[in-house]
Formats: structure tokens, C-alpha cells, sequence
């Protein structure tokens, strides 16, 4: 007789069961929110310490899900990130009253969240109404980011400085604000010290230079500054000698006439920022102001010129002095030769953006061609994010980037000619983004402009299996283009597309991929009414919207937007925006 113990056999919950304190302990580790949703789907066990154990929620769409529901399902978070409107809103195709208020958001929180302590918006419509009930009933609060928001003005801002005793984070970027002066600044209490960011580099009326300079020297454990353009070159020189230990400075206007003794001065403080890794700003900079940044380049990562309009000189000089730079914007302003200096000074470059100084020229004679991301991949073997505006470019010259830099994640090619080909063979720019997709592996990011036909999109298809976002404008042939896209792309999360012939049975080609991706624009198309009631029909768990124009055909569907929600279809929409499902 075999009398040896028997193995007992383990069932899947006991392999996954761990006492509650150790499961919590171990998940608090993981920041990635892929791996949390990842981890939570093992067993319930899981599902709920994952529940429990968050302290951060990103919501991609703040009408994908309702704060209630997120209340429930995470009953201890601490930070909040919400985005709002489309993307397209950027470019003012969306409506204005469309919607994606905070404030239904902030009375939840309130109950549920009373200890919240950040909250990052984006694109969400945020009022003063809001921003001081944020303020009163958040006893916590350190952090707030507000992210090309509008709704609001600088009142809303003085009842932040006024009632938030313990904030660390204040950052205005890029919003709609109705900007009535600078006194919300002074609204900071005389003792208040705990700032670590400040941001306000976008507002447009003057602040106080002395209430600053005395706030930012209270405040020893400031590390991001960023100043508008009405902070001059002397006050940022008395700021940065009260702040030597910043890392992250957005310089006010750099036009300023300096005599020798404030040029040395600012020279000298610039000299003290040993810790500067990001530099940004500097409107207007001339060729001697901006010299006197040199002492602090040497250990920049991050350098933003995208609000000066550089020569190539000018920028081939300033670029030796930043040996260690990884990320550089720029105006186009910089021309080939400009870009040609980035190649030749920054070998550790790993993202560039290219703006347009001024978009509706041209005939801008020094803007940048093919000749300038070649160079740039010439030199930057570790490229792998770019953005580049420009007015023509050659399937070659892409081939050429893209195999001198594999490791692209993000390529975002922007030609601003619509249609436009080849300019060397008059061709479509097919091979160019076939180069692309055939050639990254790792691309998850891909913007397409210039000619292109059905092809291009064939190649996407077959190819770009780890691509999760995808912008079209002006391209394509027929639906079969978008067909393949939607067909091939199996982790495609996001498609925006404008001005392209793709109709109703490209729209319905996605049936079966709309509920795993977050969201699909389409203006300016061939889709129908009919055809998003058909979509609204077979798929009742997405929202699909259309924004009509004034004095549109009825039957046809001007702007769509289509995103996934457990929520259902919103309450809040105005009379232009018609929820299909509904009709």
C-alpha cells in the first residue's frame, strides 16, 4: 500500500488568495493603470484590494463612465485626471456649449471623495462657481492642472489661492480664461510657503512683480515656474536668485533691451540653476538675450522654442551649449540649416516638434522641407517621437528616417498643403507611411497627411498592429480604406478622421471594434444619418453624436463622435448635438 500523504489539489482560488493587508500592500506598487486593470480581472479577491487599494483614476472621456459609478468602484482615491471634449475642439469644430462640465463630477466627489487631494482637467468646462466650491470643500486639496479648460477666470483662481492652505500645484495652461488681472496672485495668504509648481505662463494680463518675487522666496520647495509674458527679464532675474533650485523654468518675453550690467546679471542667475532640466518660453528672444541662457543648459533635457521665432543661426549657437537634450520644439522659422544644427549637437535626442511659425503662409521662404527631418535623423539615432509641420516632403526622405530610426512610437507627419504629393515624382505619399508601419515595430502613434489612396491604409492594416491612435485628414480613396484599418489594427483605441470620402460602410466596418476603443471622430466624411442610426442600432452600449451645422443637409451627418460608455447616453447635450441613440 503506498502510504505516502496525498497532494491535495489546488483549487484557482487558493492560488490567488492572499491575506488582504499583504494583497493591498503588493498592489500599491503598481503604478501602470494597465496593470492594475490587468490585476483586477484575476478573481474577485483581487478585483476587490484593486478597488480598494487605488488612490489614482485616469477617465479618457468624462462621458464614458458617471462619477457615481466611479465612486463605487474605487471608494479611496486620492487624484483624479478627467478629460473632456473631443480633441477637435483645438481647432474649434466643436461646438462651444457642447458639454463636459465639472461641476456634477465635483459634487460627487465631495460626498465620496472628501479627502481628495489633485484633480487634472482637460479640455472640461470648469466655472468660477466650481472652482470655488473646489476650493471650500476640499480641506486637503495640494493639486490642480487645468488644461486648455475655459469657462473660468482669474476670480475662480483668486478663490483657489485664497482657500487652499495646503497647495503644492498650480498649473494654467493653455485655457479659455476670461483674464481680469493679476490681483488673484496677491490672494495667497502672507504665510502660505508650500508651492512646489506654479504655472500661469499662458494668462495675458500683468501680475504684480513684487507679490511674485515675494511668494516664489516663501516658497523654498518651488521646482516648476512658469511665468507669462508679462514678467520682465529683471524680475526674472531678481526670481531665479530667489529660486536657484528650480528644475523646470517657463521664461516670461526675452525682447527686452538689456544693458551690459542686467545681460551679466541674468547670465549669472541663470548660472546658479545647477538643478534646470526644462526651459521653455522665452517669447520673442533675440540672439543676445537668449545667450545669456547658456550657463543653464548644460544639464537641459526639455527645451521648448515653440514661442520664439528662431533663425537657423540663432539656434545653431544656442545648441552646443545643450549636450544632454532628449526633447527640443521648435518654429519652423528654424529652417533646414537650423535643423541640420539639431542633427549635428543632440545625439541624444529622442522627440522633436516642428510647429508652424505662421500657418497661413505660403510662401515662408526659410520654412522646413525633407531635407530637415533627414538631417535630424541623421544624427538622432535614438528619434522616436515627432511631430513635423511642413509644406512638401518625398516618399524617400521618409524611408530614409524611418530606417535611420527604428524605434519610432509616435510619427505624426502634418504636410499643411492638402493633397499634396511627392514632390519630387508627383506621386501619392503611400510608400512613405508604408516605410513607416513596415519599419516600427513599436509605432502607436501615426498622423498621415499629403496624397494618399487606399493603399496607404492597406499598408496600416497589415502592419501597425501595435498602433492605438490614428489621425487622417484629407486622404483615402473609398470606405475601403478605413475597412482595412478598422479590419487590421487590433489595438487601435483612437481614429480621428476629417475631409474624407470614407461613408457609411466605412463607418459600419468598425461594428465590432467600437466597444474596445475609446473613441471615433469623423467630420466632414460621407456618413449619413441613417448610417449612424444603424450604428446606434447594432451597437447600444456606444454613444454616438452627431453635431449638426447650421443650414446642413438633414440627412447628412456633419461631425460624429463615437466613444463607449457605461454610463448611457448623456443629459446635458445642447440642441446642435444630437445623441442617435435617442432618435
Amino acid at each position: 500500500m503506498d502510504r505516502s500523504p496525498k497532494r491535495r489539489s489546488i483549487s484557482p482560488d487558493d492560488a490567488t488568495r492572499f491575506p488582504d493587508e499583504v494583497l493591498e500592500r503588493v498592489l500599491a506598487l503598481l503604478d501602470s493603470p494597465k496593470d492594475r486593470s490587468a490585476v483586477s480581472l484575476v478573481c474577485k479577491d483581487w478585483y476587490s484590494a484593486e478597488s480598494w487599494s487605488r488612490r489614482h483614476v485616469f477617465i479618457g472621456n468624462c462621458y464614458s463612465v458617471s462619477p457615481e459609478i466611479v465612486a463605487r468602484r474605487f471608494p479611496r482615491i486620492r487624484s483624479v485626471t478627467l478629460k473632456g471634449k473631443p480633441r477637435f475642439s483645438d481647432f474649434n469644430l466643436v461646438p462651444d456649449n457642447w458639454g463636459a462640465d465639472v461641476h456634477s463630477w465635483l459634487l460627487v466627489f465631495a460626498s465620496e471623495y472628501p479627502f481628495l487631494e489633485e484633480l487634472r482637467l482637460k479640455r472640461m468646462r470648469v466655472t468660477d462657481e466650481s472652482l470655488e466650491f473646489l476650493a471650500l470643500n476640499f480641506p486637503n486639496f495640494r493639486a490642480l492642472s487645468l488644461l486648455s479648460c475655459d469657462g473660468f477666470s482669474t476670480g475662480g483662481l483668486a478663490s483657489v489661492a485664497t482657500h487652499c492652505k495646503n497647495l503644492t500645484e498650480l498649473d494654467i495652461q493653455e485655457n479659455g480664461i476670461d483674464d481680469f488681472g493679476g490681483e488673484w496672485l496677491s490672494c495667497f495668504p502672507d504665510n502660505f510657503n508650500t508651492l512646489e509648481v506654479l504655472n500661469f505662463s499662458h494668462l495675458n494680463t500683468d501680475v504684480n512683480p513684487d507679490v511674485l518675487e515675494r511668494l516664489v522666496s516663501r516658497c523654498r520647495s518651488l521646482k516648476v515656474l512658469k511665468v507669462n509674458r508679462s514678467i520682465s527679464l529683471d524680475c526674472l532675474q531678481r526670481l531665479l536668485v530667489s529660486a536657484p533650485q528650480l528644475t523646470e523654468l517657463g521664461a516670461g518675453s526675452f525682447s527686452q533691451e538689456l544693458t551690459p550690467r542686467q545681460h551679466a546679471d541674468l547670465e549669472h542667475a541663470f548660472g546658479l540653476c545647477k538643478n534646470l532640466s526644462v526651459l521653455t518660453g522665452l517669447w520673442e528672444a533675440t540672439a543676445m538675450n537668449l545667450s545669456a541662457v547658456y550657463p543653464a543648459c548644460s544639464r537641459l533635457s526639455f527645451l521648448n522654442l515653440s514661442y520664439t521665432a528662431l533663425q537657423s543661426q540663432e539656434l545653431a549657437s544656442l545648441l552646443p551649449h545643450c549636450p544632454c537634450l532628449r526633447r527640443l520644439w521648435v518654429l519652423d522659422s528654424v529652417g533646414d540649416k537650423g535643423l541640420e544644427a539639431v542633427g549635428a549637437n543632440c545625439p541624444s535626442l529622442e522627440e522633436i516638434r516642428v510647429f508652424p511659425a505662421d500657418p497661413f503662409d505660403e510662401d515662408m521662404i526659410n520654412a522646413v522641407t525633407e531635407s530637415g527631418i533627414v538631417a535630424v535623423s541623421q544624427g538622432c539615432p535614438k528619434l522616436h517621437y515627432i511631430l513635423y509641420f511642413c509644406r512638401q516632403m518625398t516618399n524617400a526622405a521618409v524611408a530614409t528616417v524611418v530606417r535611420n530610426c527604428p524605434d519610432f512610437t509616435h510619427f505624426r507627419l502634418c504636410i499643411m498643403n492638402p493633397g499634396q504629393p511627392d514632390h519630387t515624382t508627383n506621386q501619392p505619399m503611400d510608400e512613405a507611411f508604408g516605410s513607416v508601419v513596415k519599419t516600427c515595430k513599436k509605432l502607436q502613434r501615426l498622423s498621415v497627411s499629403g496624397l494618399l489612396t487606399d493603399l496607404t491604409f492597406k499598408y496600416i492594416g497589415k502592419y501597425a498592429k501595435n498602433m492605438e491612435t490614428l489621425s487622417v485628414a484629407f486622404a483615402g480613396s473609398s470606405d475601403l480604406g478605413m475597412q482595412y484599418v478598422m479590419e487590421g489594427c487590433s489595438k487601435l483605441r483612437k481614429l480621428e478622421i476629417r475631409d474624407c470620402p470614407f461613408g457609411n460602410a466605412a463607418l459600419l466596418s468598425g461594428l465590432e471594434k467600437y466597444e474596445s476603443m475609446r473613441s471615433l471622430w469623423m467630420s466632414a466624411c460621407n456618413v449619413t444619418m441613417n448610417g449612424c442610426r444603424v450604428l446606434a442600432r447594432e451597437m447600444p452600449r456606444l454613444n454616438v453624436e452627431v453635431m449638426k451645422e447650421e443650414g446642413s443637409d438633414d440627412c447628412k451627418a456633419d461631425k460624429v463622435y463615437v466613444y463607449r460608455t457605461v454610463a448611457g447616453p448623456r443629459r446635458d447635450a445642447p440642441p446642435s448635438v444630437l445623441t442617435v441613440s435617442s432618435l
